[in-house]
């Protein structure tokens, strides 16, 4: 059966096309600028050349290589981190008989109130004293916060009170009920939060900025910022870190855009 195309079917497309076309020009612009030299953002498309001179400066020059390495590692070890401790945190506070537990978690839950930058010295002091500065712990461990709990929580209610006591009333000891059947149903969770950790830990500038002074542990916002002078700018040095610093993320995101769709919307209903 044909479908009828019908006047508001089209006028659709053509707005849903000129919306993508918009959302598309900065990502062109920003690429296109990358291989011109230019200390101006202006350019004109026609004077156009391919030249790959300024992405060969930033990867050799500017060890944009060892940044791309360093917020990869920071990233899975983020993410990892986060889904584990809220994974734990969560089936504990839901699941298991803490004492005043609910007076514990709304006490976490408060500390989402506070701004990121009022906790950045107490941080420091913290990592500093541990001598953990300059280490890839030290930008890993920040990430943990009341947020992937409450997230994680959210979903442990669904888990059946039932089905845990039935499989320890079979001898299933605690961590085998946890991996096996807590798991796999707050899996749809654990890939929102993977998500949301992803995208803060790539693009988190404040806190590694500070915390590492090494060249060397620098990750990829920090060096962006490294790109610009004080006295002129080769903007075409900058978007040329900018596209680096987006293809990852981009390229991750079309091999997995249906778990990223999936998993912000289940996190809307469920948030």
């Amino acid at each position: 059966m044909k479908r009828k195309i019908t006047f508001g079917v089209v006028l659709g497309i053509i707005l849903v096309t000129v919306f993508a076309v918009i959302c598309l020009l900065p990502l062109v612009y920003m690429i296109a600028v990358s291989f011109t030299d230019s200390e101006s953002l202006y350019i004109r498309f026609k004077d156009l050349r391919l030249n790959f001179s300024n992405y060969t400066y930033a990867i050799v020059k500017r060890d944009f290589g060892t940044a791309l390495k360093n917020s990869i590692i920071t990233v899975i070890g983020s993410c990892l981190l986060v889904d584990v401790v809220s994974a734990m945190a969560a089936y504990g506070f839901e699941k298991k008989p803490v004492p005043h537990k609910e007076g514990l978690f709304q006490g976490y839950l408060a500390t989402m109130m506070i701004p990121g930058q009022v906790t950045l010295i107490p941080m420091f002091v913290m990592i500093n004293r541990a001598g953990l500065t300059n280490t890839y712990a030290a930008l890993i461990l920040p990430m943990v916060g009341a947020f992937g709990i409450l997230l994680m929580r959210q979903f442990m209610v669904a888990v059946p009170d039932e089905l845990l006591e039935a499989a320890e009333i079979d001898g299933c000891g605690e961590m085998r009920r946890f991996l096996t059947i807590v798991i796999p149903l707050v899996q749809p969770a654990m890939i929102t939060l993977t998500i949301f950790t992803f995208n803060a830990t790539w693009n988190n500038f404040l806190w590694p900025l500070i915390i590492n002074t090494d060249p060397r542990m620098r990750v990829l916002p920090v060096t962006m910022s490294t790109l610009a002078s004080n006295s002129t700018t080769n903007y075409g040095m900058v978007m040329a870190g900018a596209t680096l610093t987006f293809v990852f993320p981009f390229i991750l995101y079309i091999f997995l855009q249906k778990q990223f769709v999936e998993g912000i919307a289940l996190g809307g209903v469920k948030g």
